[in-house]
């Protein structure tokens, strides 16, 4: 999968591998600054799996506001 089908828009739907404390693909609004980028098995541009395993502070809330 390239980089950029995995920059995923921090409004767009939850998929079904998103949760409180991670989610599928990038929801940053810029990977580049992000300070896991590039970690393997915490950054999703660099995991097997395409998990981000340390999104943003929002995104615990962000992700009750797009389940609801």
């Amino acid at each position: 999968m390239n980089e950029k089908e995995l920059k995923i828009p921090f409004n767009n739907p939850l998929n079904s591998l998103d949760t409180e404390s991670q989610t599928y693909g990038c929801r940053q609004n810029n990977p580049n600054i992000c300070g896991n980028n590039g970690i393997p098995g915490i950054c999703a541009f660099a995991s097997d799996d395409n998990i981000c395993r340390k999104p943003s502070r929002a995104w615990k809330k962000q992700f009750q506001k797009l389940n609801n």
